[in-house]
């Protein structure tokens, strides 16, 4: 606010804010000092600093703010730098796509705001805010232990405005750029959601407490603590995020379930929230779905080359079934995607049947179950084969109905992509058998099935070498006679102290030959399938992941805890399993390190 433009003192007396006898006793002082005017009311405790914010932000015509924890993005001060900071007056808020919102005490110099748009490489949004107030932020967060918990402490139940008065913008898009001025609340759940972001969450879980409430996010399949608001916030915080997901916010006893499109590290991000009722409260899961971290491409997802092969082979024939399957957060989705960006083009008509649909892909027509209107996987399907489809992707086969007509699509000139949860590709077929499917139509539609898991990948900033215990070995198939060193993490701060950063997909891709064709037209067990898939050189989730334990893309005891399934426990340890992957060559002709 130096060099000021305006009279500030004459549009606050003229406002009733100051008298004419206070304007005067500050001019002054602010002679004698060189002090600016409204830094001068605010220190003497004439005037407070929204107020002056306020009325100086109206004569200069811009917005003005009040600098909080919450509001700022600690990770864009590095852009310009303390000192950089410090000399222009400025501090970065937040960035949403290619715009940087600043605080500045000058919001409308050129020259410095030319300055912020060269150290960021982003046009420049300013606001105003106090000198002093954005002179406190840049010292706090110069610091690298700026953390989320320090403005939490600040927050107590007075500070809590009544969520549910609060107006929402009818547009599509719910920008974190136009929550600036809100409540304590809205600024924690908008600072969970931005680090979940960051982070490269998967979901966030909002959860009663007795003591209060306790927020999660789920990072790399497993969850980990991420705030703890103070005690009396919970039913306000749950009250934020209803509202931004156009849920019914009276309705506490019922589940629901609701969605919204936030701005976030500049992209947009699809939020699906889900409310349940518990004893101590409503507990929210909102399953975060950022374009950015979905690898739609094959190649990127983890095959191995033999492996991959294969499953394009069921790809590129004109019609048949082909099945991912596999537990809930195991990648079934990323990897039909991937098939369905192979697919793509414009000679081809691809239609899915979705609940919900997670991601929106170009040249596809994507269909969204409704169970509230009778909109099921099967009616769906139905309809679509009157569509005059090419491909068509069922996301999940839960019961007889949907499998007997996705399996009739399939014999009647379709590619049918579908996902189903079972723990092997062997028993996918047991499991279409139990749902009343004839073997003989099985058979006739069955292409292949894709087994899969996510392993954690060790974090690569403090791997280091290990032996594993004898039993660990045996359980793996190794001779324990001989000690072998594998690798894992010891932890440290960029991996959140867990050892691991990021996941590895880990695939059994079981491609139907002629035997396993007529073995399942002769209604063969899943042992006896699974024995034919190995004696024909497929490579087992148990394999797999050992091969990439001894890689050091992962720890043995995490691609051991991945893959067990429950064949595993009935299995001897010396009985038909081939040996480890260190004595058996790769699919693609590699030996295993």
């Amino acid at each position: 606010m130096h060099g000021e433009r305006v009279r500030l003192g004459d549009a606050l007396v003229k406002e009733g804010v100051l008298s004419e006898d206070q304007l005067k006793a500050a001019l002054q002082e602010q002679q004698a000092s060189g002090r600016m005017l409204g830094e001068l009311l605010v220190e003497q405790g004439v005037l407070s600093g929204s107020a002056a914010v306020r009325t100086l932000a109206r004569q200069l015509g811009v917005k003005g703010c009040t600098l909080r924890h919450g509001l700022i993005d600690p990770a864009l001060l590095p852009l310009i730098g303390p000192e950089e900071a410090e000399r222009l007056c400025a501090i970065p808020l937040f960035r949403v796509r290619d715009t940087v919102t600043v605080a500045m005490a000058e919001p409308q110099s050129l020259p410095a705001i030319d300055r912020l748009r060269q150290l960021t490489g982003c046009r420049i949004h300013s606001v105003l805010a106090l000198e002093s107030n954005i002179r406190e932020y840049i010292t706090k967060y110069a610091s690298e232990d700026a953390d989320v918990n320090e403005f939490l402490a600040t927050l107590t139940e007075s500070d809590v405005d009544v969520v549910e008065q609060e107006t929402v913008d009818e547009g599509p898009v719910t920008d974190l750029d136009t929550m600036v001025s809100g409540s304590p609340v809205v600024t924690l759940v908008n600072m969970a959601l931005l680090t979940a972001v960051k982070d490269g969450a998967s979901d966030i879980h909002i959860e009663p407490d007795r003591s209060g409430t306790r927020i999660r996010y789920r990072l790399d399949g497993v969850l980990r603590g991420l705030m703890n608001p103070p005690p009396g916030m919970h039913a306000a915080i749950v009250s934020r995020v209803k509202v931004i997901a156009k849920m019914d916010i009276a309705e506490k006893r019922l589940p629901q379930e609701g969605r919204v499109r936030i701005v976030a590290e500049g992209r947009e991000i699809d939020l699906r929230v889900s409310s349940m009722p518990t004893l101590l409260g409503e507990k929210l899961v909102i399953r975060v779905l950022d374009k950015a971290n979905l690898h739609v491409r094959m190649e990127d997802l983890g095959f191995r080359s033999g492996s991959l092969e294969a499953f394009k082979r069921m790809l590129k024939r004109q019609n048949g079934l082909a099945l991912v399957t596999g537990p809930t957060g195991s990648g079934k989705t990323t990897t039909l995607y991937s098939a369905l960006d192979l697919l793509r083009s414009p000679e081809q008509n691809l239609v899915t049947v979705e609940d919900p649909v997670e991601y929106q892909l170009d040249l596809i027509n994507q269909i969204q179950v409704n169970s509230a209107i009778s909109m099921t996987f099967a009616k769906a399907l139905r309809s679509i084969l009157r569509q005059d489809p090419d491909v068509i992707m069922v996301g999940e086969i839960r019961d007889e109905e949907t499998a007997r007509v996705a399996v009739q699509a399939a014999l009647t000139g379709h590619l049918v992509l579908a996902t189903l949860h079972t723990n092997d590709a062997p028993a996918t077929v047991a499991r279409l058998q139990d749902m009343n499917i004839e073997s003989y139509l099985l058979s006739g539609a069955l292409n292949g099935i894709v087994a899969q898991r996510l392993a954690r990948r060790i974090c690569p900033r403090c791997q280091t070498k290990y032996y594993p215990d004898e039993h660990l070995l045996r359980v793996a198939g190794f001779d324990e006679s001989r000690t072998r060193a594998f690798r894992k993490g010891v932890g440290c701060q960029e991996c959140h102290n867990s050892g691991f950063q990021g996941r590895i997909g880990i695939y059994e891709v079981m491609e139907i030959t002629p035997d396993l064709q007529r073995q399942i037209h002769q209604r063969a067990s899943a042992q006896e399938l699974r024995e034919t898939f190995r004696r024909r050189g497929g490579i087992t989730l148990r394999d797999e992941g050992i091969t990439l334990a001894q890689e050091g893309h992962t720890s043995l005891e995490e691609a051991l805890r991945v893959t067990h399934t429950d064949f595993d426990s009935t299995s001897s340890e010396s009985d038909e399993r081939p040996a480890p992957a260190s004595r058996r060559s790769q699919p693609d002709g590699r030996e295993a390190a």
